[in-house]
């Protein structure tokens, strides 16, 4: 049995379907804080609650494999470990959704998965973890916008990404829950080919016939930016960060690796810019 925690969320319900294509909905579990949210999965729907214990325990009884895929509370790395007790205590490996170079990246954004991934090590668990970069759809509010805006904003200069599409990374997750001779393994997982918010904008432009620019800003003028389009200002900050990680190249890995697990090339940026704005 597979159990999938976070399952109503977007990635969870793109893992849950990509599980569905590999083995019967019978061995899929989807555990979800509320479960009414996940109900439409068409697997069994077992109530998780991280700040419950008791639930956990019920949630993953019987699990094989459990996926934890990393939450946005936070208190999350407290949450996170009582999952991986959780799946230690039934006897379940674990996969777990970390960041990319979580263990060396200045990165504000992956001191929490740092921390998890660390608790998963010392716990005794085993493990596989899967350090997705940038999804695309991280983008979906920029380039929604960018065309009435004449422009992308940004702090990342021109640092390199290397992003794929969520279903990408729920497609690499299926295939470690379904595979063998991934125990052990640390993932770091990301697109093919590299692009710069400058890319971005080009991109928008061509796919709207609109002329679209990078606007490089400061930091903490693009975290007010993000403020003040509606983000709380510790996480506007937390995003401002990752631009400027961004701008040393944190995202700029392409090592290959989310295409050989998916045995598909990743979506580019590109097509997903045209896919949205069509």
């Amino acid at each position: 049995m597979i159990v999938v925690t976070g399952a109503s969320g977007h990635l969870g319900r793109l893992v849950i379907e990509e599980l569905k294509k590999r083995v019967p909905a019978a061995e899929i579990v989807a555990a979800a804080r509320t479960p009414e949210k996940a109900a439409d999965l068409g697997v069994e729907v077992r109530e998780a609650d991280y700040d419950r214990h008791e639930t956990l325990e019920a949630a993953v009884r019987g699990a094989a494999k459990v996926l934890l895929i990393s939450g946005i509370e936070p208190q999350r790395v407290r949450q996170h470990a009582a999952v991986v007790d959780a799946a230690k205590q039934a006897g379940a490996a674990l996969v777990y959704t970390s960041a990319p170079k979580a263990d060396t990246t200045e990165a504000a954004l992956a001191a929490d998965h740092r921390a998890t991934e660390e608790y998963i090590k010392a716990s005794g668990v085993t493990y596989t973890i899967l350090r997705n970069s940038w999804y695309n759809e991280v983008y979906e509010q920029s380039i929604s916008t960018a065309p009435q805006l004449g422009a992308v904003y940004g702090a990342a200069g021109d640092g390199r990404i290397a992003s794929a599409s969520r279903a990408d990374y729920a497609a690499a997750a299926a295939t470690v829950l379904t595979g063998e001779g991934h125990d052990g393994q640390v993932y770091e997982l990301s697109g093919d080919t590299t692009w710069t918010l400058a890319d971005l904008a080009t991109e928008i432009s061509k796919a709207t016939g609109k002329e679209v620019a990078y606007r490089n800003l400061p930091k903490d003028e693009y975290a007010g930016v993000l403020a003040g389009a509606g983000l709380p200002a510790p996480f506007a900050e937390v995003m401002a960060d990752v631009d400027v990680n961004i701008s040393r190249g944190w995202l700029a890995h392409t090592p290959g690796t989310l295409r050989e697990l998916i045995g598909r090339p990743t979506q580019p940026i590109g097509d997903y810019v045209r896919a949205l704005l069509a």
